[in-house]
């Protein structure tokens, strides 16, 4: 790999293939192509890369016009990248089941996320992104029929899987199928330049879509006309949607799908971790729902073969979900023991401070008392905050207060503005002698002190505060109903 480039697009693809050890049986050579290598985490980036590009090429897609489409989280987080470089709008529309930190990725690429309800399932975030293109115009991507999705990766991920295993023998590669285009775009290209390698699909147990037989309706551009009726809810997001897409049917119409092995989720579950606690490779529930079909090809494989399978993507996608479900927050009994074994910095005892030397005193001066008392006069901004840059507290007070829609005049005291000549430090003593309180943040409402963060929160729950707002005029959207304490974070939050 090169090691300096001109966009982060140029970086996707030429992902490891790394040797599974531990977890395969002696008499086989496992290894898994890790995706979560690509810049944001997933299989899907060559996706989303492909679908633009020849959207591009094409003329589908104009200059400023908004992309969107349905999606779990990888090819919506893959999307937003590229969209972000290229200078398009993009709206994804996602069931409101996938994990909330897929929802925030996209967000903060800068991505739109509309989410529909969780019953109406794959099919039914599909059916909205198409109804919202054609009403607004947008270019819609279409990964589960369109033929870049494949093609993306016939050009790049199979040449890198023939480029691992030059010059020996590949028996085995095992994928699941999400957008089918990763089965059908590597499947064509084994088939003519590895056509000893078997290819092995795998899908959930309990939602059996693509080995039941049954076909999948759908229209006459491909897309899927429903659910199948196969489709049971199941662990794997990001795998085997409540449809078979046309690129997975393709590639089972063509003849290049040799097995297709059933996944249990628990399985599924359980190797993700152990790949992670035993291997070292933090891969997510599809990864892990992979490897068991792997596992069940080894299993059964000749001595000496060599199987390879996808590892779509990181599991930091699934903080949120059953993956992570066991994974404890606060300090285990083992843990405890670990930290009673030593006397000091626990959380458990007062802990003695530690000697610092003594700060010189600040002055209240003349100038930073009539820099507080201008701020607590100042008619156009009646809330005045004085903050830190970098409190929680404050973080919490700024996040209740873009809530509400509560205008503001802040004064962060550890800023470069107000480091120069400690000016910050004045005027939190002119702060402290005019209240009585040496913490920060501290909050007025027309010159009236309410006090630090939860303070001012209490004040919320009690009313206090609209009241103080209304008589100083101060706009704000009074229909807002919520608990200000669930703004502060999460290691704050009162027990």
């Amino acid at each position: 790999m090169r090691g300096r480039y001109e966009s982060i697009l140029e970086t996707v693809g030429r992902t490891p293939v790394v040797r599974i050890k531990k977890l395969a049986p002696p008499h086989v050579r496992l290894y898994g192509k890790l995706e979560a290598f690509n810049p944001m985490g997933s299989v899907k980036d060559r996706l989303a890369l492909g679908v633009i590009s020849a959207a591009e090429a094409a003329g589908q897609l104009r200059a400023g016009q908004t992309v969107i489409e349905a999606t779990s989280g990888n090819t919506g987080i893959g999307l937003a990248m590229v969209c972000a470089e290229r200078g398009y709008p993009l709206v994804v529309t996602m069931a409101e089941n996938f994990s909330v930190e897929r929802r925030k990725l996209m967000r903060f690429l800068g991505a739109r996320v509309v989410l529909t309800p969780a019953a109406l399932k794959g099919s039914g975030m599909l059916a909205k992104a198409i109804e919202l293109a054609e009403r607004h115009d947008w270019f819609l991507c279409r990964q589960f029929e369109n033929e870049a999705n494949a093609e993306a990766h016939a050009r790049t991920t199979a040449p890198e899987i023939l480029a691992a295993f030059a010059g020996e023998r590949l028996d085995y590669f095992v994928t699941g199928f999400g957008t089918g285009g990763t089965l059908k775009g590597v499947a064509s290209v084994l088939r003519r330049e590895s056509p000893h390698t078997r290819i092995v699909v795998c899908e959930p147990d309990n939602s059996q879509t693509l080995g039941s037989g049954i076909p999948q309706p759908r229209g006459a551009d491909g897309a899927p006309s429903g659910s199948h009726p196969n489709f049971r809810p199941h662990l794997m997001q990001g795998w085997s949607p409540d449809f078979i897409p046309k690129l997975a049917e393709d590639a089972r119409t063509a003849g290049w799908v040799d097995t297709i092995v059933p996944v249990n989720g628990s399985e599924a579950l359980r190797l993700a971790r152990d790949l992670a606690r035993r291997e070292g490779i933090f891969v997510g529930t599809s990864a892990g729902a992979t490897l068991a079909g792997a596992l069940q090809v080894c299993a059964a494989a000749p001595p000496g073969s060599t199987v390879l399978c996808m590892l779509p993507d990181t599991g930091e996608r699934y903080l949120s979900t059953p993956l992570f479900a066991d994974v404890p927050a606060d300090m285990s009994a083992e843990e405890l023991e670990i930290a009673r074994s030593t006397p000091n910095y626990r959380f458990d005892v007062a802990a003695a401070p530690a000697a610092a030397p003594a700060a010189a005193p600040v002055a209240a001066t003349a100038g930073a008392r009539q820099f507080v008392e201008g701020a607590l006069g100042d008619r156009e901004h009646p809330v005045a905050f004085f903050a830190l840059e970098w409190c929680e507290f404050c973080w919490s007070v700024r996040r209740f207060f873009a809530r509400l829609g509560i205008p503001y005049r802040p004064v962060d005291l550890d800023s470069v503005e107000y480091q120069r000549d400690n000016r910050g430090g004045e005027i939190r003593a002119a702060l402290t002698a005019r209240t009585g309180s040496a913490t920060i943040p501290q909050i007025f409402v027309g010159g009236e002190f309410v006090g630090g963060c939860t303070d001012l929160f209490d004040a919320f729950r009690q009313g206090r505060l609209q009241t103080l707002l209304e008589r100083h005029g101060v706009a704000y959207d009074r229909s807002v109903r919520v608990d200000p304490y669930s703004f502060l974070p999460g290691w704050l939050h009162p027990r």
